[in-house]
C-alpha cells in the first residue's frame, strides 16, 4: 500500500495517508496565535477543511479528534466553534485534555484522522 505526504517538511508532514486514512498532524491557529480560543478553533477547523480537501476528504468522514486546550476553562468556547462546524450525525470519536502545548501563543491544537 503505497503512503502519500501533504506539506511535508523536514520535521514532519501536516497530513499522511495510506490507504483509505488520511493522518493530520496536530494543527495549530498559525494565522491567529494570540488570539482567543473562539478565534483559534476558528482558524484550526478552516485549516483542517484545507487538509481534508486536498486529501480528498471532509469533515463529514472524520474517524478521531483529539483537542488539546491550555486551560480546560475554555471548553465551552472552543465546543462553541466544534459544535459549530462538525458534521451533524458525523461527529468522530473525540477525546480534549488540558496539556501544555509548545508556544505559549497557541490555546488550542487539533489533531485529526479521517477517512477518505
Amino acid at each position: 500500500m503505497s503512503i502519500k505526504r501533504l506539506e511535508t517538511g523536514p520535521r514532519m508532514s501536516q497530513a499522511v495517508i495510506h490507504g483509505n486514512t488520511v493522518y493530520l498532524a496536530g494543527q495549530v491557529a498559525m494565522d491567529a496565535p494570540g488570539k482567543s480560543v473562539r478565534e483559534q478553533t476558528e482558524n484550526i477547523l478552516a485549516r483542517i477543511d484545507k487538509l481534508l480537501a486536498e486529501a480528498g476528504s471532509d469533515k463529514s468522514k472524520l474517524l478521531s479528534a483529539t483537542i488539546w486546550l491550555t486551560d480546560m476553562n475554555t471548553f465551552n468556547e472552543m465546543n462553541g466553534v466544534w459544535d459549530a462546524w462538525v458534521s451533524p450525525g458525523n461527529t468522530p470519536a473525540r477525546a480534549c485534555v488540558e496539556s501544555k502545548l509548545a508556544a505559549a501563543k497557541f490555546t488550542v491544537e487539533i489533531g485529526i484522522i479521517a477517512a477518505l
